[in-house]
């Protein structure tokens, strides 16, 4: 689905690089109408900036104008800074004039919890769609154009910030201006924009990022999100990102109760299921951090840092201790620190003749503050295993200009060829010098080794999901042939809020090629013995009946038959345990199964998530699913290395593997059972709600989904 327009997208382009801005609702006084003139003036000489109120002939110098359509040009764009009873009206009046971009700053919507408010704003977006006239907000700060220095913004913190490549979206108009912004500020962290978008009620976090993935001045985008008011639009704005190597860094609002309670009565936003949204996160790319400084940090990371090379980092230091922690937070991260080859401990052990020992990490004591410094980093980054130097200190001016000389050089020649740097600063944060040298030099600086750790492991994890994007982006893709496009018309026709039986719900699966245990379908006690015989003992006895749905629990089935008495005896029990649940006319038979033996249990399963689309569930099997909780999740459809790295995630891929001497299960066919899967959640999403296969029996060869549920 295409959801961005030619026109949208210049709407988006007009609103963070106008020519000409009318700021409806300004005012002399230091409040909001007066902030946003007071921001825009600062971009004057670029922008042409239009008051509007009609009780001021003049509002901070400039001359103001009673309403929009006596403006003498048609604006770019129009903020609008008034109550919020007459929002609408400036905005068909702004339409009306040939504006196609308006920021609303007016709160008092549907972020109030009140029907009548909510019903405003509906009008808004209503509006904002049929007329092609595009908003940002309402209940935002506005925005910001860093990198041209143009301010459409009623931030009580003025203008401030430095220009950069990082794009910054926030929900939150408070926090863009204020932690973002001040920390950023703070840190020489440059932006390219600040964009908050409030209650979204036309144009949303999804819309911007669009832009901003093909605008040529922004490298990474930064956003802080309640939530998503469409899942699936956040998907494609992802997947379209990492295609293009755009990273997308986020704080996402939902890990708890609370913070879930917190985003709906702030801006009405839905956070929708965690789980859900980690997994999407896992699968397109997008890095989830949880505070402001990992937002910034990591970002500046991304935007100063390439691809590594090789993924060995290697870590040198004035103190033990302190390269002794960065190693063990950089280890626990699940970062590689690879021995240094024998020409670079060389190298480094004939400088420090002693007083200190090359490895890595090393230890260089008072050389860290020496001439020979840029020797002992040019050794410790020289081998073709390592990717990245972490330089560890404190230093004076010296060493400060040394790693900025050094971090140049390593950034020269050809892309395939170069090294990255990246500090760790063990100092004092308010140093005046050394430090904001380096800020300034745009080295990417950490203050505390495991969130170092915890960002150079986003940075290598990034690129290879990236690089395998690259190479097997389509794998997930797939056509129906004739057998299953034949299937997903059948279910469809059948009718919702109903389970299928055992039966008919195998039958479903297996026109999707998952294997289940031969079977039979009888009535009768003298063909349940047949049946027995013909797939041979021991088999599984189960009444199927869409009316059952936990089989166990209501005394319906018994595993392990080994004889023909005991099908007759089982065959009458099992019936009348049925018959105790529900009308007889509600029992289709009693499956005789092969029972399957020698295999590791693990479960499948597929669901649907209001915001996302259907998410495919692994993890184990049996009831141990429901207790340890040991289950990964990915968006359908998946792709067949998606499936291998579903399997590699749960504990249960230690017996699939071949635990204490057992034979290794054949996980191949493992994989193509979650593909496969996948593929019905993604074909059937809007008539099954849930689909279980618990337990599924992994042999040396094959696989069997011994049990089938399905729920319309």
């Amino acid at each position: 689905m295409n959801y961005w327009t030619d026109d949208q997208l210049e709407s988006i382009r007009l609103m963070l690089n106008p020519k000409s801005m009318a700021i409806v609702g300004a005012t002399p006084r230091m409040q909001y109408g007066g902030r946003f003139l007071n921001a825009a003036l600062r971009g004057k000489d670029k922008v042409n900036i239009y008051p509007v109120n009609p009780r001021y002939e003049e509002i901070q110098g400039l001359k103001s104008y009673p309403s929009v359509t006596d403006l003498p040009e048609t604006p770019d764009v129009v903020g609008i800074v008034i109550p919020y009873d007459n929002v609408l009206n400036v905005l068909k009046e702004s339409h009306a004039k040939g504006t196609r971009a308006a920021v609303v700053i007016s709160a008092g919507f549907s972020e109030r919890g009140e029907e009548d408010r909510a019903d405003l704003q509906a009008e808004l977006t209503q509006f904002c769609r049929e007329s092609g006239i595009r908003m940002s907000g309402p209940n935002c700060l506005g925005l910001a154009n860093i990198k041209d220095g143009i301010w459409a913004s009623s931030s009580s913190r003025g203008v401030a910030g430095l220009s950069g490549n990082i794009g910054l979206i926030c929900q939150s108009g408070a926090s863009a201006f204020g932690p973002f912004l001040v920390r950023a500020v703070d840190e020489k962290i440059g932006f390219s924009y600040i964009i908050s978008t409030g209650n979204e009620a036309d144009l949303d976090f999804c819309d911007f990022a669009r832009y901003l993935i093909d605008d040529e001045s922004t490298d990474v985008i930064a956003g802080f999100v309640e939530g998503f008011k469409d899942g699936k639009k956040f998907l494609e704005v992802a997947k379209l990102a990492l295609e293009k190597r755009k990273p997308i860094i986020l704080i996402k609002i939902g890990k708890s109760q609370f913070g879930t309670k917190a985003a709906k009565s702030h801006t009405a936003a839905l956070t929708g299921e965690d789980e859900n949204y980690e997994a999407a996160f896992s699968q397109y790319g997008v890095i989830r951090v949880q505070d402001y400084d990992d937002l910034l940090q990591i970002s500046n990371l991304f935007a100063q840092t390439g691809k590594l090379n090789s993924e060995g980092i290697s870590v040198v230091s004035h103190s033990g201790g302190i390269s002794s922690l960065t190693a063990d937070m950089l280890g626990q991260a699940g970062l590689d620190l690879p021995e240094l080859d024998a020409k670079s401990r060389d190298g480094i052990n004939e400088i420090l003749q002693g007083r200190g020992w090359a490895s890595n990490p090393s230890d260089v004591t008072g050389f860290a503050n020496s001439d020979s410094f840029p020797a002992i980093m040019d050794n410790m980054i020289s081998g073709d295993n390592m990717g990245c130097l972490v330089v560890a200190s404190a230093g004076g001016e010296e060493q400060i200009n040394q790693v900025i000389e050094a971090r140049n050089r390593y950034l020269e020649g050809p892309v395939e060829k170069q090294k990255q740097l990246v500090y760790l600063w063990t100092g004092s944060r308010v140093e005046e010098s050394t430090l904001q040298k380096l800020q300034s030099a745009k080295i990417p600086l950490f203050y505390t080794p495991d969130k170092l750790g915890y960002a150079l492991k986003h940075l290598v994890d990034y690129h290879k999901r990236a690089d395998y994007v690259a190479q097997f982006g389509s794998d997930s893709e797939f056509e129906l042939d004739e057998g299953r496009v034949k299937s997903v018309t059948h279910v469809k026709s059948l009718p919702s809020s109903s389970q299928l039986s055992e039966n008919e719900s195998k039958i479903l699966i297996e026109n999707w090629g998952i294997v289940t245990p031969e079977r039979r379908l009888i009535q009768t006690v003298e063909e349940a013995i047949v049946a027995a015989k013909e797939i041979g003992f021991p088999v599984v006895m189960k009444v199927d009946s869409s009316d059952i749905l936990h089989k166990t629990e209501a005394g319906v089935v018994r595993i392990n038959i080994s004889n023909e008495a005991e099908v007759a005896s089982v065959f009458e029990a099992i019936m009348n345990s049925a018959r105790k649940v529900v009308d007889s006319s509600k029992v289709n038979g009693v499956l005789i199964e092969e029972m399957i033996v020698g295999g590791v249990e693990v479960m499948a399963g597929l669901t649907v998530d209001e915001q996302l689309g259907p998410v495919i569930l692994f993890g184990s099997g049996g009831t141990s699913v429901e207790v340890y909780k040991d289950v990964t999740r990915r968006i359908c459809p998946i792709s067949k290395q998606d499936a291998l790295e579903m399997i590699d995630e749960v504990n249960a891929s230690v017996l699939l593997k071949g635990f204490r001497g057992d034979a290794i299960k054949d996980i191949e066919s493992l994989a193509n059972l979650l593909v496969n899967l996948s593929q019905i959640g993604a074909s059937l999403s809007d008539k099954i709600k849930e689909l279980d296969l618990n337990p599924i029996m992994v042999l040396n060869k094959g696989v069997k989904a011994a049990d089938a549920l399905v729920i319309l």
